[in-house]
């Protein structure tokens, strides 16, 4: 039989033979006509999920909890409080309005509950541990101690203090949510049982 091969860039005509027809695959390896493809490029790396890294940072900072005052006993007070997990307990930042200059008892109470055109319906002082009032310098103390809020002559002020001790986890004895931030008529003056600091003038519920 004739052989219907022809030269193909040099490569002999016998590797194109009717023979290696049927077998063309073998054909062009037997003849070096075809290079091992090059590997397949990496996998990347699977990208982290969209808001990952600040997921992350949020709980390492612990939860946060904003609450807005309300005005109590014919007040005209406005503002609002920031609750923060930190290590050492919770971060408590006031900022309020509309109070007389001087300074005014802040506590959290044991209910989140400032229905009460008094304020009353929050309850006394939250104070899991049964501790005697102190102000913040003093130990023991009632955890929901906070001091006093100094109002300045345009009826504004600011207070920060860590609870030591207290978080903002549901369940746990020792947390302030479920209660209600109290503000008071007149200062603490860290007298028993709860300061002397008078009517209930402002009153937040934490939640």
């Amino acid at each position: 039989m004739q052989k219907l091969g022809f030269r193909v860039l040099g490569v002999s005509s016998l590797c194109f033979s009717p023979l290696y027809v049927s077998s063309a695959l073998l054909a062009l390896t037997a003849c070096g006509g075809s290079k091992d493809s090059a590997p397949p490029p990496a996998t990347p790396a699977a990208e982290a999920a969209p808001g990952a890294a600040s997921a992350g940072a949020e709980s390492a900072a612990g939860k946060t909890i904003e609450v807005t005052f309300q005005p109590k006993s014919g007040s005209t007070l406005s503002g609002k409080a920031t609750l923060s997990e930190t290590p050492d307990g919770v971060k408590v930042a006031l900022a309020l309005e509309g109070l007389p200059p001087g300074e005014h008892g802040a506590h959290v109470h044991e209910k989140g509950d400032c229905s009460s055109p008094d304020g009353a319906s929050a309850g006394g002082h939250f104070n899991p541990a049964g501790n005697p009032h102190a102000l913040p310098t003093g130990t023991p103390r009632h955890l929901g101690d906070l001091g006093n809020i100094a109002i300045s002559p345009d009826g504004k002020g600011t207070l920060d203090i860590v609870a030591t001790g207290a978080n903002l986890k549901d369940g746990d004895p020792n947390s302030f949510l479920g209660r209600a931030i109290i503000v008071h008529e007149k200062q603490d003056d860290g007298g028993q049982p709860t300061g002397n600091a008078g009517g209930r003038i402002g009153c937040a519920e934490i939640k």
